[in-house]
């Protein structure tokens, strides 16, 4: 069981589930751009073939083949690009893990803990001792809590509980239900 039954908490949690799985598409896209940006910006810029007066054109062109084969020498070297990818890959990981780690940190336990309890109560509603257990965790709630949800004062649903009146038990089981989201059929 993933969500809750009632439209209205149902709805938060589809909204929180989209909002932590845009968030972590947005860092995804920010960690490759930013991979992308750093390799670009480490690339050698590509010298202009600007015109160098006073030496003519045979001379222009035999510095320019020098540069040119200077810049071919530093392509070849494997060593100036690798730190250069190492920061990249870097940067984009941090980038990524960061805000998406502290999301999960907060987002995920609370989503699992309500799953949990969501399975756990749906298997306790299905037995007349589970029921029982249900009423008695609403018991516990606070007073306005349960006078939301029930019609009965809180000493008519403390005795009714302790008389184990099936009416008070079911009408307590309820309220646990309902506090989850689930449905009480």
């Amino acid at each position: 069981m993933w969500y809750a039954h009632q439209p209205g908490r149902r709805a938060r949690q589809i909204i929180g589930d989209g909002a932590a799985l845009l968030w972590t598409a947005l860092w995804a896209v920010a960690a490759v751009v930013a991979h992308r940006l750093i390799t670009l910006a480490a690339r050698p810029a590509p010298h202009p073939r600007a015109r160098l007066p006073l030496l003519g054109p045979r001379m222009n062109g035999t510095l320019h083949d020098v540069a040119r084969a200077g810049d071919r020498l530093a392509d070849a070297a494997p060593s100036g690009s690798a730190p250069v990818q190492a920061l990249a890959v870097l940067a984009a990981v941090a980038l990524f893990v960061v805000p998406v780690g502290l999301l999960l940190a907060l987002w995920l336990p609370r989503r699992i803990r309500w799953t949990r309890q969501a399975a756990a109560a749906r298997e306790l509603a299905a037995t007349e001792d589970g029921r029982e257990l249900l009423a008695l965790r609403a018991l516990v709630r606070p007073l306005d809590e349960l006078a939301r949800f029930s019609d009965a004062g809180p000493g008519r649903l403390a005795e009714g509980w302790r008389e184990a009146d099936p009416a008070v038990l079911d009408a307590l089981a309820d309220v646990e239900l309902r506090h989850l989201g689930l449905s009480t059929s």
